[in-house]
Order: C-alpha cells, then structure tokens, then sequence
C-alpha cells in the first residue's frame, strides 16, 4: 500500500506499529504495538478494519514550547549582517521598529502555524517581544490568533523584554496586566548581569504571584562563563517560595563555566523545581561565532547532567528564518534529529523521546501527548523503524492523524509573503 494511503472507516486499527517504549511505560528503546481509532479518539476493544503499517513509527503529536512567532521569516527582508548575537539584536530591532504592524505579525505567524500543523505539532508557546508599544500590537494579533487555531494548535505566549526593562509600576507594569489579561498568558523577562538583578527578580515574582501567572525566562545565552543569572533565579524563586512555574531557557554559558560551579548550579535549579528548555539548533547557529575562526563550542546547555537530577529537560524550535537563525521550520522531527545529534542523546538513556512531548507539556500545562486508549487520535507516523532510519531522512512523506483523521501536509509557499519582504 502507498504509506501515505489510509482507510477512512469508522475504525481501523494501525496493525504493526513502532514506538519509543517509554511512551507506553514499558522498558527498552521501541517497542511493537497496535492502535485502534474510533470517533478521533484511541480506544480499547476489538480491532477495526486492519492497516498494516510495516512497523512504521509513530508519535502523539508534539509539544514546542519555545518559538518566536512573531518573529517569524523576516530573513529575507532583514538578514543578519554577521550571523553572530548582537547582529540578531540589532537586526530584529530595527525591523520591529519599522515594519511590525498587527497585519505583519498576524501574517507571518500564520505562516509559522500552518508549517507547525503540516509537521504535527498541536501545541506552541511563543514569546512576544514585549517592548512598548509593540507589547499593544502583538498580544491582541496572538489572541485572535489563538481563536482562530483553537481545535488544531493549542497556544500560548509569553511577554519578552530585557531585566533592564523592569519595573514594578510603569510600563512593565502595563504590560504585565496585558499579559495578565490575555488567556494562555505567561509572565516572562531576559536575564542578564545588571545592578540589583536579585531584587528586580524578587520583584518579577511578586507580579507574576499577584497575576497567577506562570514564567519563562531566557537565560545566559552566551559563552561568558562570568554570566550565572539562572544561579541567581534558582536561589530567589527558592528565597521567596514562588510555585506558580518557572521555565527557563538556553542557559549556554554552563558549558564553560567551572565544573564543580556548573554542576552546584544545577542542583539548585533541581531543588527550586525550574523546568528547563534547550534550543540546540539556534544556539549553535549563534553562539561562539567568529569571523575567520571556526567555532570551538556548540552552546546546548548540560542537559545529560540536568536530566541526571531529576530536571525537566525540553528541546524546542526557538526562532525560524529569522536573525537569529537563519533555518527552520516549526518541525519537532527535525528538532529531535538535531538535538539528538548535537547533544548527543544517541548511547544515553532509552527514554529522551520524553524531551519532545512530555516533558515540555508537563512545563507549560498542556495536555500531555499520549497513545493511551481515551487519547486523542492527533499522532505522527514517520516511514522509518528505526531511529537510525528516522533521523537519517527528513521523514518528508510522514503522515499527520488529527482526531483520526489525515491532514493535508501541503506546506506554505513562501512567496506568499513575499509583499512583506519588500523594503521599507
């Protein structure tokens, strides 16, 4: 049968299947298993109309927790000049400024959305970049947004400004509330070494507690191993008790700091429960970048050493076709490839496949992927029965199952952003 054929009946059963066995709670690395779908939903009893899959390897559909939608494809209207961190800064600044109306962000998002679903992703949380007025024009696109995919994308987002930036009163106070009043919001800040850093972090809790509002923060995204703001995170949210969820993410300058301070470091981000996402593909685009020197560190954070602790370790897309990342497309298989190759997760423990859907889901409160009977039918099947045989083609012919059903996996062009990619 063409892999990408299947029945439509009432229910079908997917006969030969193979998935990671942590998923099912078993031990070992994959295992064979059968899937009866009925109604959209993953169900129990007899078998329906049987495919065989020729063990095919299937996945619930997956998780991203770090993306820039906002941010989305403006490469070719606005490269970066030297591909290294500040060039994204300034890069982003300056376009943001002149060109990010409601209708570019909602348009550019869009595109960012429909490459996530025809890949089969059913859940994103993107940061927003916050900086007034910007914080009034992309919160309200996020949210009819959010309306618009509810049913095929669960969203949420997160303000994003420089700790520089924060005040108890004033704007961040603002856009706080904006936050605030925004469904799926969530309370978030870059940190770097500044005066008063440990009391403007006390402060920042203070305002997410008062909000109920969960946090996310972007954390030591450099190969200055001075730079330990995520220490300072981990000893405040511990000093003042916060429990309302605090995600934090990057965290590269780990990976050249002392070991002993490292690895200390790291047990207190596992004594103060922080959730952590690592973005291997942009941060080895960025990170270490020289001219004329080819670069010596990778920049993913220790994830070996946090999952060791017991730490909530994720992977996700971070930023696509944008200045600070030049590649991408909202593909959860292409970032398990990666972050599998860049960090090394192959010859490790049998269970990462939880990095990419349950463990993001688990950190930022969506519903936890699953191939449990009473499940959703939302599931990505990849022509492949190995790991070695998945990661090594971009699985193009893979198959998308939304409540049971097949989706169309036709991808945007991207001409048809092309009017927005014209000077200013």
């Amino acid at each position: 049968m063409d892999f990408r054929v299947l029945p439509s009946g009432p229910r079908i059963t997917l006969d030969n299947l193979t998935a990671p066995a942590c998923l099912l709670d078993q031990p070992g690395d994959l295992t064979s298993l059968s899937l009866t779908i009925e109604n959209g939903l993953i169900v129990d009893g007899p078998p329906g109309e049987r495919v065989d899959m020729a063990r095919a390897m299937v996945f619930p559909a997956f998780v991203d927790m770090h993306t820039h939608l906002d941010k989305g494809h403006i490469w070719a209207r606005s490269p970066n000049p030297d591909g290294t961190f500040m060039g994204a800064l300034n890069t982003v600044a300056a376009d943001r400024e002149a060109r990010w109306s409601a209708e570019d962000v909602r348009r550019r998002m869009e595109f960012s959305l429909q490459c996530a679903y025809a890949h089969g992703t059913r859940a994103i949380r993107t940061h927003l970049d916050s900086i007034p007025p910007q914080d009034r024009i992309s919160f309200p696109v996020f949210q009819e947004t959010r309306e618009d995919w509810a049913g095929r994308i669960d969203l949420q987002a997160s303000c994003l400004l420089g700790c520089d930036r924060f005040s108890e009163e004033g704007p961040f106070k603002a856009t706080a509330d904006l936050v605030a009043a925004t469904q799926g919001g969530v309370l978030g800040l870059v940190t770097y070494p500044m005066d008063g850093l440990r009391d403007m972090l006390r402060g920042f809790f203070r305002m997410a507690a008062d909000r109920g509002l969960a946090t996310d923060f972007h954390v030591d995204e450099t190969m200055d191993a001075s730079v330990e703001t995520l220490r300072d995170i981990a000893e405040i949210a511990l000093e003042v008790g916060f429990d309302g969820g605090v995600t934090v993410g990057h965290c590269c300058s780990l990976t050249v700091q002392d070991e002993a301070r490292a690895l200390d470091t790291l047990d207190l981000v596992a004594r103060a429960g922080i959730d952590v996402v690592s973005l291997p593909m942009c941060n080895l685009f960025l990170q270490d970048r020289h001219a004329g020197r080819t670069p010596r560190f990778r920049g993913i954070t220790l994830v070996h050493e946090m999952k060791a602790r017991g730490i909530n370790i994720s992977f996700a897309s971070d930023n696509t076709r944008d200045p600070f990342y030049a590649y991408g497309d909202m593909d959860m298989i292409e970032v398990m490839r990666e972050a599998t190759r860049i960090g090394h997760l192959d010859h490790s423990d049998a269970d990462w496949t939880h990095a990419f859907l349950t463990n993001p889901a688990r950190a930022t409160g969506f519903a936890a992927p699953s191939l449990a009977p009473g499940a959703p039918a939302d599931l990505v099947i990849c022509n492949a029965r190995t790991w070695t045989e998945l990661f090594a083609r971009p699985q193009a012919d893979r198959i998308v199952l939304r409540n049971g059903a097949a989706i169309d996996r036709t991808l945007p062009e991207y001409s048809v952003l092309d009017d927005l990619m014209e000077p200013a």
